[in-house]
């Protein structure tokens, strides 16, 4: 940044110098803290004696970064400088400055020297001339109207014609999609529904539009969650993250019982497969059962499970559709259950029956005839 030193000695390439460098007499290679030097800057006046070489670099950038005619950008960009400050220095200096002036005269006349042959002059007010019928410009001009400023056959008829076989989608980008997916739905939705009026207001606006209720929406979400703490009686953000837990466990929850319940229209008997279920949900959260599990000798045992229509059936080869049966168990647990133990014991190099029950929590019997079996088919190895 500037100032900074050039060593006057050192060279080609020039060698140069940051201050903090340069007060620190730092020294590289064939540079030497002793040699002369120069102090570069282009602090001083070039056109104007208000405006520095600096300004007048930042001036010209700023036009071919906004574009001719946009003062206001140019003024944001440059920072030190009025929009009228601009447009004033701009149009004095390098449009109606008699240097540039002269030289694009001489490009507009040597334009001008090439077609004056050909060219026919007339004022916009007056009927188009004419040339005379059955000239030599006549025949140049074949098919020429005058009055419309154009030709009936085009000059290159034919220009346009590899176009022709090209199909033109209307399919964004993946960049325009991967813009759209950092937004949640909502706003995405109006994204896509926005996008027609960028052409109106311009890409930045437009972009400006989009955050903005990007960020309005963000804010209510939370506004939202706000209020549902407080009337939850909630007061601070430590029992905040315990509410959002246990939510989010009562979530789960509910999702479980809704699957269930679905599973269960599949099943012949309900009523023992409720019953084993409510026992499991105590099994779970660590209580002693509250419905007890008949002995076989006070009743018979449960029919064979029908696995006909439940999911995950076809993923079962016979011998695990007869296990599924006897231990009554539904085929999308069974190969849940079946991948959790082959996990672990892929990760121990081993597997035991204690390890066995307490990845799969459900009744002790029916995990060690599910141990069992992996063992005898050579699903998984014992520790």
């Amino acid at each position: 940044m500037e100032p900074y030193i050039k060593c006057a000695e050192c060279g080609p390439p020039p060698f140069f110098l940051c201050l903090q460098c340069f007060t620190r007499g730092f020294e590289y290679k064939k540079h030497q803290s002793d040699h002369t030097y120069e102090i570069m800057t282009s602090d001083f006046p070039v056109l104007d004696p208000s405006w520095t070489a600096q300004e007048e670099m930042a001036l010209l950038e700023a036009v071919m970064d906004c574009g001719f005619g946009n003062w206001q950008d140019v003024a944001n960009q440059m920072c030190t400088k009025t929009k009228e400050e601009c447009e004033k220095h701009y149009m004095k200096h390098f449009i109606n400055n008699p240097l540039f002036a002269s030289t694009l005269l001489n490009l507009k006349q040597a334009e001008e020297a090439k077609t004056a042959d050909t060219a026919i002059p007339f004022q916009s007010t007056d009927d188009p001339p004419r040339p005379t019928f059955d000239s030599l410009l006549s025949r140049d001009m074949a098919g020429y109207m005058p009055a419309r400023a154009d030709f009936i056959e085009e000059f290159d008829n034919y220009a346009e014609w590899d176009l022709r076989d090209i199909d033109f989608v209307e399919d964004d980008s993946d960049i325009l999609h991967v813009m759209e997916r950092r937004y949640p739905k909502e706003v995405q939705d109006l994204y896509e529904t926005m996008r027609r009026f960028a052409r109106i207001v311009g890409p930045v606006e437009h972009d400006k539009f989009i955050e903005s209720h990007a960020l309005e929406f963000e804010l209510r979400r939370e506004i939202k969650r706000l209020q549902e703490y407080r009337t939850a009686g909630i007061t601070n953000f430590c029992s905040a993250r315990t509410y959002d837990h246990l939510k989010k466990t009562r979530e789960e929850e509910r999702l479980k019982r809704t699957m269930l319940s679905e599973v269960l229209q599949y099943i012949q008997d309900s009523s023992a497969c409720q019953q084993w279920l409510r026992r499991q949900a105590d099994l779970d959260s660590g209580l002693s059962p509250s419905v007890p599990m008949a002995s076989n000798s006070g009743r018979r045992s449960a029919p064979p499970l029908n696995l006909t229509g439940l999911p995950g059936t076809e993923k079962l080869n016979e011998k695990e559709k007869e296990l599924c049966q006897m231990v009554r168990l539904v085929p999308g647990a069974y190969l849940e259950y079946k991948s959790a133990l082959l996990n672990e014991c892929n990760k121990q190099g081993g597997l035991r029956l204690a390890q066995a029950r307490a990845l799969i929590k459900i009744d002790v019997n029916k995990t060690r005839k599910i141990y069992d079996f992996l063992i005898r088919e050579g699903y998984i190895t014992k520790a």
